[in-house]
């Protein structure tokens, strides 16, 4: 991701008790172009991109964003035409052929289509097998076993010697999940998994993630689903090939995509010690904040309150032209904070009633 985060204050390194989360995927500064007969273009422009393990992760954008093309750099579908890719520990493009990448695909990954991809002159229990077959996982007389186990796990052990075209959609994805599971993945792709599913069956096939999640699996979903959305740990928003800040998406979600990069773009990153003072009251604030990590307190008067990562302050007092009325300072820990300017945030405000609207409303102060 290319994103302008200018430091302007230098503080002391950051002890961090706990050691790093680590990551499963990823990207650094992946660029993938096409060429045809109009010319070239870029689809992803330089992703930057962190997933940890056990995490469960959405990614949303419009029509031409670079979504698939982005699942599709992860899963070794597609090359990216710059940058590396790392899962689970293997750079899959630096050095590696297209055939022990296949084998590499098949023991590390799981898929999920939309449009399932269930071979059709096969039965559901032949599908599942299919994939460990391929990769040569587990003795051949344990290969029904499991997937046996896995079309139980799914709901699906009924129907296991039915041929797809037999069984609803929902049961087709089901089966399809169940598939992707069959070597036992440490990570589950899944492209638009409820797209053509009813609510509930939508609902279960979420379910069947976050039981997944909670067995240390990692999934990354594209999705153009809010109510699935918000189930997940992260919501990544990729616009034009680029990915948002997720601290502004967070923080100010109903503004327009463009808007979001645009602050994405601008943004200044600012870094506090443990109760230094960030403004203090009847101050002219210049800067709207967002709360990237650590807490804020906001002392007025006696009482006190605080915001943690994904609150933001300063923009009442920016849209209306007042002081800051309150004092603003760090909380017991390091705090890392986005900072926009005035000009640029009011202008915004401007073009985004309803986010305006919602800040004059849901402020602290």
């Amino acid at each position: 991701m290319k994103t302008t985060l200018r430091t302007k204050r230098k503080t002391a390194p950051v002890q961090v008790a706990d050691a790093a989360p680590e990551a499963i995927i990823e990207l650094r500064g992946v660029i993938k172009r096409f060429s045809n007969a109009a010319g070239e273009f870029t689809i992803l422009k330089g992703v930057d991109l962190n997933i940890d393990r056990g995490e469960f992760v959405s990614i949303v954008g419009k029509s031409g964003s670079g979504k698939s093309t982005l699942l599709n750099m992860v899963t070794g579908i597609d090359h990216p035409s710059d940058g590396r890719v790392i899962v689970n520990g293997t750079d899959i493009y630096t050095g590696v052929s297209e055939s022990h990448r296949s084998n590499w695909r098949g023991k590390n990954l799981g898929i999920v289509f939309q449009f399932f991809q269930l071979l059709p002159m096969l039965t559901l229990l032949e599908n599942v097998m299919l994939p460990m077959d391929y990769v040569n996982m587990y003795d051949f007389d344990e290969r029904p076993k499991r997937a046996i186990e896995l079309l139980t796990l799914v709901g699906l052990e009924k129907f296991a010697n039915k041929l797809p075209v037999l069984v609803s959609t929902g049961q087709q994805q089901l089966a399809a999940i169940a598939r992707a599971m069959a070597c036992d993945p440490p990570l589950l792709i899944a492209d638009e998994p409820t797209g053509n599913l009813d609510t509930r069956s939508a609902d279960t096939i979420i379910q069947l993630f976050e039981l997944f999640v909670s067995q240390g699996k990692t999934i990354v979903m594209v999705t153009h689903d809010p109510s699935l959305t918000s189930r997940t740990h992260r919501n990544i928003i990729i616009s034009d090939g680029e990915l948002i800040d997720e601290t502004i998406s967070r923080s100010l979600p109903q503004l327009r995509h463009r808007h979001m990069l645009e602050f994405t773009k601008i943004a200044q990153l600012r870094s506090y010690n443990p109760h230094e003072v960030i403004l203090t009251q009847n101050q002219q604030a210049d800067e709207f904040f967002m709360v990237r990590q650590g807490e804020v307190e906001i002392i007025n008067g006696s009482t006190s309150s605080r915001l943690g990562k994904g609150a933001y302050f300063g923009g009442v007092e920016l849209m209306r032209g007042t002081p800051t009325v309150v004092d603003v300072r760090a909380g017991n820990i390091p705090v890392q904070l986005l900072a926009l300017p005035k000009r640029d945030f009011v202008r915004v405000m401007n073009e985004s009633p309803i986010t305006a609207e919602s800040i004059m409303k849901t402020s602290t102060f």
